[in-house]
């Protein structure tokens, strides 16, 4: 079956949805939670900039940096595992949409530890930047869809009103049980406009 992902990250994880068509129905193929911090680093990975905060400032940029490394790293190892788990399935995967937040300006890891704001706009662009980057490392067709326009641009590719998308939405949630909620709500509607636009 030819299926689409759906990607809704948080800090330290993410919300995955597969779909995929079975005739002219939209089924739910898979729906997991990814976990993109190891637990035993879990309550500093997830935030490393608020975690590198008091830190001196060589000290600062280092955790910083193997935050970001560590959820690059985790991505990568996600995003493989994915493919593996479709081709055992014999799925192909014809695209991957993930969720991203605006763009963040080109700041420094000093810059941003020097404005509280600018670490939570940090955290919030990292963890989907990991996704985007290893999706594209495991020779996925990435499409970064930013979540503001994701209503938008789901009406315009069914050519119906976002009401009648999420009842669909909430079927498919119906079908394979809890969770369903927000986070994966969203991702399933990433997922039908990549289904829908390959």
């Amino acid at each position: 079956m030819k299926i689409a992902i759906g990607l809704k990250a948080h800090s330290g994880w993410a919300a995955l949805v597969a779909l995929g068509k079975r005739g002219d129905e939209v089924v739910v193929i898979d729906r997991r939670r990814i976990e993109l911090v190891e637990s035993d680093s879990a309550a500093w990975a997830k935030q490393p900039y608020h975690a590198a905060e008091d830190l001196s400032a060589d000290d600062a940029r280092q955790v910083v940096r193997r935050g970001i490394k560590a959820a690059h790293r985790i991505a990568a190892r996600e995003m493989r595992d994915l493919v593996k788990r479709s081709n055992q399935a014999a799925h192909q995967i014809v695209g991957c949409g993930v969720l991203v937040p605006a763009p963040m300006p080109d700041w420094t890891i000093d810059q941003i530890l020097s404005v509280h704001i600018r670490m939570h706009k940090a955290e919030g662009v990292l963890f989907p930047s990991a996704l985007t980057q290893a999706a594209a490392a495991a020779n996925l067709d990435v499409v970064s869809i930013p979540e503001k326009e994701l209503s938008v641009r789901g009406e315009k590719t069914f050519g119906i009103s976002l009401a009648a998308l999420m009842k669909t939405i909430v079927a498919l949630g119906k079908s394979v049980g809890p969770p369903w909620g927000k986070d994966q709500k969203l991702a399933a509607l990433a997922a039908m406009i990549i289904l829908k636009e390959q």
